[in-house]
């Protein structure tokens, strides 16, 4: 283990209280982040339904895959605790501020997507269990290790990052429609504009950790800007699919459309002119963006207003 993450946790060894302990702990969840897993999986339970909606197993299926999302959020930061400490951005996360020490995050970390697996398991079904556990390992042990590795890391990590759907469609239908995978295709190619857009801000301290994503290698190269708007310009059909497909009407159509403009305006202008307002700017659009299109995606279809 890094000396500093050792000199932190002796110092602060025994020093808060149970409370500030609790708190630190939700912190290793990334809670925010877990909100807007539980929000695509809600999402994609909506449109697994074929029949009578199941309250009591949509809550299961949010409650396992919360568990899931905490956990992989919590072995993530474990396994980048040192380069987590080199960066002015993580460096105060529980592990490497020593307020949490690394051996209990890794149990916790475990314990919780043991617990979010048998969650999926006992009262959903076996597939989306399946599926819940092949996000979380694929996030933790494929792409964690591959960001200082290889700039696809990126599109690797967009899988897991787009599956949450999926498993709250699994959760209610037990298979795969595709419903379903239009909305694995909308999270998988959302992420490309957002997490470029935050390494772009970031790359500085992205650098010094070792991370090896495009906006650090090539800040200003035209790979980022061909990536960015690829994923931006594929949204357009992917996002209109739904009211082809009868998923959603009318009213979902005009505000997808209107929301891809405004989303392939901030990317274009982050292509036009590299700088840190461009940047932050296209990821404010990308943070509004997704949860603005799925409220639409819900309430705009008659199935949920029954």
């Amino acid at each position: 283990m890094d000396t500093t993450i050792q000199n932190a946790e002796q110092a602060l060894s025994g020093s808060l209280s149970t409370r500030q302990t609790l708190k630190q702990y939700v912190r290793l969840t990334k809670p925010r982040i877990a909100l807007l897993i539980v929000i695509s999986t809600a999402v994609g339970y909506c449109y697994g339904i074929d029949s009578t909606f199941n309250f009591v197993t949509f809550l299961h299926a949010l409650v396992g895959t919360t568990l899931l999302a905490a956990g992989a959020a919590t072995l993530n930061q474990w396994w980048e605790r040192s380069s987590d400490a080199k960066m002015n951005r993580t460096k105060t996360r529980p592990i490497p501020a020593g307020t949490i020490r690394a051996r209990d995050a890794l149990l916790f970390g475990i314990a919780l997507n043991v617990l979010g697996v048998a969650e999926l398991w006992t009262v959903c079904n076996i597939l989306a269990a399946g599926l819940g556990l092949l996000t979380s390992a694929s996030y933790v042990v494929v792409y964690t290790p591959l960001k200082r590795k290889h700039a696809v890391c990126t599109t690797v990590g967009a899988i897991p990052g787009a599956m949450p759907p999926l498993i709250g469609f699994a959760a209610a239908r037990s298979h795969l429609g595709i419903d379903a995978w239009v909305l694995f295709s909308i999270l998988f190619l959302w992420q490309f504009p957002h997490f470029h857009a935050i390494a772009w801000m970031y790359r500085e301290d992205y650098e010094r950790a070792g991370v090896k994503m495009l906006a650090v290698a090539r800040p200003f190269g035209p790979g980022l800007t061909i990536e960015i708007m690829s994923a931006l310009l594929l949204l357009i059909p992917i996002t209109l699919a739904p009211t082809l497909l009868h998923m959603a009407g009318q009213v979902y159509l005009a505000a997808a459309a209107l929301l891809d403009v405004v989303f392939v305006y901030f990317g274009f202008q982050l292509a036009r002119e590299r700088n840190r307002r461009r940047a932050r700017g296209l990821l404010l659009a990308s943070v509004l963006y997704l949860p603005v299109l799925f409220a639409f995606l819900v309430f705009d279809n008659s199935r949920f207003l029954i």
